[in-house]
């Protein structure tokens, strides 16, 4: 008997899923799967980025894979489930491993993973990215998980089209939070799908190879659609004015670090220039605020 009770129990155990997905409905049409607050770690199994899909009438789109090829498998089937209908094309929204390396396992699947132009060589140059997701979680979860390059690369503009709409995945500036973001805009939904250049529920990071003009002047242009939905990288927020926040935070940060550089400041007095404290609540500013700083001085100093 205690053979027969193993026996039955043991698929379960081997086919048990990692994650139990709870999409947020943004339209009849529109899902979306608000990631963790915090960087990738074990606790929260590397999902750490929202993850939207469109229903495009004959198939859908997904807005981004998350970390791990078993995180694209099981969303792949529970999303399928929900809506008996196929993904054919991810779009990957930067390079960042939280947004890339799930779309390993759509490209065995045969699904077009698009991605912008400049994509390919930001993998290949930036390996360290794909190291954080790899080392910090176990492997059972990380296995055949892998970097991959896109399918279709987007220089400006792509339009997808399906039976009910058309989608269109835009390169908005040369360079928002990273090189590579794009986002991605419904018409027919009034909906859009910003990657990393909006930041809700977690602290802006302006990192080494942001940049800061062509990252205000993608946030006046999803500005400048009216969209009803905007959704973010991070956070629950999708109202039509969720990009105001992160819009705010770095015209602020513009002004007081040219402030700085124009009284040609010692890099250690660098946090008497900063005055940010607006957004002292939002998880991980800490963190980050001086670091930000000190990320856009460095680009001042040496234009």
């Amino acid at each position: 008997m205690k053979k027969l009770m193993l026996a039955l129990s043991l698929p379960v155990f081997l086919f048990a899923n990692f994650f139990d997905f709870k999409p947020i409905k943004i339209t009849k049409e529109i899902g979306c799967f608000i990631g963790a607050y915090d960087p990738v770690l074990k606790s929260n199994k590397g999902f750490v980025s929202n993850v939207c899909y469109v229903d495009m009438g004959d198939f859908l789109v997904l807005f981004d894979a998350s970390a791990t090829y078993n995180f694209a498998k099981e969303l792949n089937a529970f999303i399928e489930k929900s809506t008996n209908k196929k993904i054919k094309f991810v779009v990957i929204t930067n390079y960042h491993d939280d947004r890339l390396l799930g779309a390993s396992y759509f490209k065995k699947k045969g699904v077009k993973i698009v991605g912008a132009s400049n994509l390919p060589k930001l993998i290949k140059t930036h390996p360290n990215t794909y190291r954080r997701t790899m080392t910090t979680l176990p492997k059972n979860l990380t296995k055949n998980t892998k970097a991959v390059k896109p399918d279709l690369l987007v220089d400006s503009k792509l339009e997808i089209k399906g039976s009910k709409k058309s989608i269109f995945v835009i390169k908005p500036s040369k360079g928002t939070q990273s090189a590579a973001d794009l986002i991605v805009y419904s018409p027919k939904d009034s909906f859009i799908f910003t990657g990393n250049t909006i930041f809700n529920g977690r602290f802006v990071n302006y990192a080494t190879d942001s940049d800061m003009d062509g990252w205000i002047k993608a946030l006046n242009f999803i500005k400048s659609k009216h969209a009803k939905y905007v959704m973010g990288g991070h956070g629950t927020r999708f109202d039509s004015k969720s990009y105001e926040p992160t819009l705010e935070y770095l015209q602020m940060l513009k002004k007081q670090m040219q402030k700085a550089h124009d009284d040609d400041i010692d890099p250690a007095d660098m946090d008497k220039y900063v005055h940010t404290d607006k957004f002292k609540n939002i998880p991980h500013y800490s963190e980050l605020y001086l670091r930000n700083a000190r990320h856009y001085f460095d680009q001042l100093e040496w234009q």
